[in-house]
């Protein structure tokens, strides 16, 4: 709606990661260098953490944009609490490996045979692991054993690690010395300054034909970073909702007041689910940190909700199915039932035919 208004090619804040969106500030990129010198080393494990919505995956969409397909094979899996004896099975499925047998021998064989493959192909294998803090550790452990297939002294497959910020404590556990001692560079996605978040929305603009339509004022812009605390994703949350209320308001220029209004908004929304759910807030606290607090939690919310309706779904299909179980059986027991009711009444018929 608001791109029509404001003549606009596309949406400029998508939630999702686009590569074509990404924005080189200070923080990412030095993350993305750390990317680079990664591969330029040819072993080891890079780690990149960073809060929910830093842009952590945006930047590995990034990465792969740059990637020389003639020199690499690259892809992505997001974890979801693997275990050691899945991950093999997982890799081999991101890069789409059938193996022969389902076995962990034959799992690792099939893994050696596609990496010696690209190998002699000139390639080499990188896998990105995202939201790599729901690793088991010895899933992590099984992760550094298979970057130990190596030829001539250079290695064949190589992992980065992307995750939130408790992967550090994850990574500290004493259980992972040999790990950390193959981790080459590890850094933290930080939030945007004020600046840089100014520059980020204009930036987004400008991709999508932007011609100074809205017009956003320096106020306006203070406010976005407060709000959304330099956090990409919130920042993509509250712009997008400002373009909106700016075409349903007819307006042409985004003021400090405009802001303030969308802030309002969301603050109300997310603490009327807040109260929903037991866990009430006060509407209109108006400061930084209580919204950029709600932003985040709106993106949770989203995700539990969508975990909900699929684990509803799940029992749906689960109750259906005992309900046919069940008709069918009864369905059974009543032919059964008939039947022997008329061998009684056939039975009671000869006796009265013999009398």
């Amino acid at each position: 709606m608001f791109e029509d208004f404001y003549n606009l090619t596309g949406s400029p804040f998508k939630l999702g990661p686009d590569h074509r969106f990404f924005f080189p500030s200070r923080n990412h990129d030095k993350a993305l260098s750390y990317l680079r010198y990664g591969l330029q080393q040819d072993e080891g494990f890079i780690v990149v953490t960073g809060d929910i919505g830093a842009g952590k995956t945006t930047l590995v969409s990034q990465l792969f944009a740059e990637l020389d397909r003639k020199r690499f094979l690259a892809a992505q899996i997001v974890t979801s609490n693997i275990d050691a004896d899945d991950v093999v099975r997982m890799i081999l499925s991101a890069f789409g490996v059938t193996p022969r047998t389902t076995d962990k021998a034959g799992l690792l064989r099939a893994f050696e045979s596609f990496l010696l493959s690209q190998h002699r192909a000139g390639r080499r294998v990188l896998l990105v692991v995202d939201e790599a803090q729901n690793l088991p550790l010895q899933t992590i452990e099984e992760l550094r054993m298979l970057s130990n297939f190596t030829v001539e002294g250079g290695s064949l497959f190589q992992s980065f690690l992307v995750g939130q910020p408790q992967f550090k404590d994850v990574l500290a556990d004493p259980a992972l010395e040999q790990f950390r001692q193959r981790v080459i560079a590890s850094y933290h996605l930080g939030p945007l300054s004020e600046e840089e978040t100014a520059e980020y929305v204009r930036h987004r603009l400008r991709l999508v034909g932007w011609n100074d339509d809205p017009a956003i004022d320096a106020h306006a812009f203070a406010l976005i970073h407060r709000h959304s605390g330099g956090i990409p994703r919130r920042i993509n949350t509250l712009c997008s909702r400002l373009l909106l209320f700016g075409a349903l308001e007819g307006l042409h220029a985004i003021d400090a007041p405009a802001v303030e209004a969308v802030v309002a908004d969301l603050n109300t929304e997310v603490t009327e689910a807040s109260h929903a759910g037991g866990t009430a807030r006060r509407a209109g606290s108006g400061t930084g940190g209580d919204v950029a607090t709600l932003l985040a939690s709106l993106d949770e919310r989203l995700g539990r909700l969508e975990r909900l309706t699929e684990t509803v779904n799940s029992h749906d299909r689960t109750l259906r199915h005992l309900l046919e179980t069940a008709m069918g059986y009864l369905a059974l027991n009543a032919a059964g039932a008939g039947w022997n009711g008329s061998a009684a009444r056939m039975a009671r018929e000869g006796d009265d035919d013999r009398t």
